[in-house]
């Protein structure tokens, strides 16, 4: 299919919508298009916010689009919006192409919600690093699927994760799209098979639209390489006792046999993240010196988290977030430490890979280490050693986010240009699901479980339209 007249179609945004902002569009596309467009609640947050999905299309096939799967990435809200608003206008893809769409813009609310100081400020680096909040890895929906295996068995499923598990339970999908973004990197995909073809149409997708491909060291030391800026999905099996988590959307997806796709896409382009010129430093020493970093950074948050420990009083999404990253980053170091091909020269791309990296890291958690302390303080509980470790940390971030600012060259991205490749390769990997699915009509509800047949449950009545709460 031609993918770029949709991609075309795509219209400039100024900034990442609120989890409010979302749930009004919504409300809005439902009430204008009853017999289009049905809107219901499938779950409830932990802290209490509707959990909703527009269901749009006539097709054979389903697919689960999950937008926001860590509340930091809020680019797929924005590819849900167009999606959706183009299966309103566009009868072909929403009754020819050959799927009904389940669109999730945001499913981590409550994680949203502490974004929203950035959300409105694309492209500003401090702001992004001062509002940033990203859960514990044990309070991620993406990584909380239930997981059994030999001698690891995850089974703390969030009641986000289980809104999403039911969803596909009921629909049996054959495409699932988790919508993902990075800060950096470059960008990348992850399959869930290995399609040699697919890929580089998605990597051709991203490159023509001007965005540097990710060409450094991968997100996981132990990930298959498809193609260039293109892995192999890995799967809770290989990940979950290491960092404590379950299994991924992927998991869950194999299930029903379903294509999984995630996109990985970066806010700022810096060109030399696609750099394959070797340097005079070895991959070894790259990786090295990035561990280094990370163990001298490790050392400062417990200094801080010690010096504070006995007098914080604020039940803080920040400090579960900081004691996770700071009880599991040794296995994460241990991984990087064992890997193979150290002595081979490193790549411009491998060397400002594992650079940026540091800065964000830094400033992610150096950021999120301040809002503790400002709850703290907000709260009323201004004790002599809170405000010395806050000024302390100040400038620890201060200084930080100077060196990272020195020699940046990024420039931030449109974010229409993010949300066009998203939606770009939904349609793509979606093309290619169908080859290999059966249709709704042919796979078989589970056994004993005449309830979850999709046709029963979805089609309920004349309109589609059900406003949720």
């Amino acid at each position: 299919m031609d993918v770029d007249q949709h991609m075309n179609r795509v219209p400039d945004y100024a900034a990442f919508p609120t989890v409010d902002q979302m749930h009004a569009e919504l409300d809005e596309l439902a009430a204008a298009h009853p017999h289009l467009v049905r809107l219901r609640r499938i779950g409830t947050s932990r802290l209490g916010e509707p959990l909703r999905v527009a269901t749009i299309g006539a097709g054979p096939h389903d697919a689960v689009i999950i937008g926001g799967p860590h509340p930091n990435e809020p680019i797929g809200a924005l590819t849900v919006s167009s999606l959706l608003r183009q299966l309103i206008d566009d009868a072909w893809l929403r009754e020819e192409f050959g799927y009904r769409w389940h669109l999730i813009p945001c499913v981590d609310p409550d994680g949203a919600r502490l974004n929203e100081g950035w959300y409105v400020r694309p492209g500003d680096r401090r702001a992004y690093a001062e509002h940033f909040y990203r859960p514990c890895e044990a309070d991620q929906v993406e990584w909380t699927f239930p997981l059994t295996g030999e001698g690891y068995t995850f089974d703390r499923t969030l009641p986000e994760t289980q809104a999403l598990m039911g969803l596909m339970d009921e629909v049996r999908p054959s495409f699932v799209y988790s919508l993902h973004n990075g800060e950096l990197q470059g960008a990348f995909y992850y399959l869930s098979r290995n399609e040699p073809g697919l890929a580089a149409a998605l990597t051709a997708i991203a490159a023509g639209q001007g965005l540097p491909l990710h060409m450094g060291p991968p997100e996981v030391p132990s990930a298959t390489q498809i193609a260039p800026a293109a892995y192999v999905t890995p799967r809770g099996a290989e990940l979950g006792e290491i960092y404590g988590i379950g299994g991924g959307s992927v998991d869950y997806a194999d299930r029903f046999d379903a294509l999984h796709l995630v996109t990985e896409l970066p806010y700022w382009a810096d060109p030399r993240v696609s750099d394959e010129t070797p340097t005079g430093q070895t991959y070894g020493e790259v990786i090295t010196t990035y561990l280094t970093g990370q163990r001298a950074l490790i050392a400062e948050l417990r200094r801080s988290l010690a010096k504070v420990d006995s007098e914080l009083t604020v039940r803080s999404p920040f400090r579960r977030a900081l004691e996770d990253f700071l009880g599991t980053h040794d296995d994460y170091i241990s991984e990087w430490e064992d890997f193979p091909g150290a002595d081979r020269p490193a790549t411009v791309a491998e060397v400002i890979g594992k650079e940026q990296l540091k800065h964000s890291v830094r400033l992610r958690y150096g950021g999120m280490c301040l809002r503790l302390l400002d709850a703290e303080l907000a709260a009323g509980n201004p004790t002599p050693a809170i405000r010395a470790e806050r000024a302390r940390v100040k400038e620890l971030f201060d200084a930080w986010f100077t060196e990272a600012e020195s020699g940046f060259t990024a420039t931030p991205i449109p974010i229409r240009t993010l949300v066009a490749v998203q939606l770009g390769a939904a349609l793509l990997a979606a093309e290619a699901a169908k080859v290999s699915a059966p249709s709704r009509s042919a796979i078989p509800s589970p056994p004993g479980d005449s309830a979850r047949s999709s046709d029963r449950v979805l089609s309920t009545g004349p309109a589609f339209h059900e406003i949720a709460p």
